[in-house]
């Protein structure tokens, strides 16, 4: 079970670096948001979000392979996919390429849900 924890951990962590490409500028963050007309506030929150996606990507992907960051690695990409999962229904009428967030993190909240079990599963056994 181990690699399906590794495995989740890895394909989540890649979800979460693609926005770091948003560290670049409002251009990038245009492309990829469908945002138009970013002012400078915007622009620092929503790159300080790359920039916080790419710790947490990074994280995720490093505990893929160090057993014992594993579970909180799970627990915060969960809390990230939840978190924006929740928002994005109560305030709903977003836009495209948020739409395809919202479904890259169904897929990422099953991938985390899968590692999870699959974590504790390896840690019964070890017990």
């Amino acid at each position: 079970m181990t690699w399906v924890t590794q495995g989740a951990l890895v394909a989540v962590g890649i979800l979460h670096l693609l926005p770091v490409v948003g560290l670049l500028g409002d251009a990038q963050l245009q492309r990829l948001y469908g945002i138009d007309g970013l002012d400078a506030n915007l622009s620092i929150l929503m790159r300080h979000r790359a920039a916080l996606f790419g710790i947490l990507g990074t994280l995720m992907v490093v505990a893929a392979f160090t057993p014992h960051l594993q579970i909180a690695a799970l627990c915060c990409g969960f809390a990230s996919v939840a978190a924006f999962l929740w928002l994005a229904g109560s305030v709903g009428g977003y836009n495209g390429p948020i739409s395809r967030v919202v479904l890259a993190d169904w897929v990422a909240l099953v991938l985390l849900v899968a590692g999870g079990v699959a974590k504790l599963a390896d840690r019964g056994v070890q017990a």
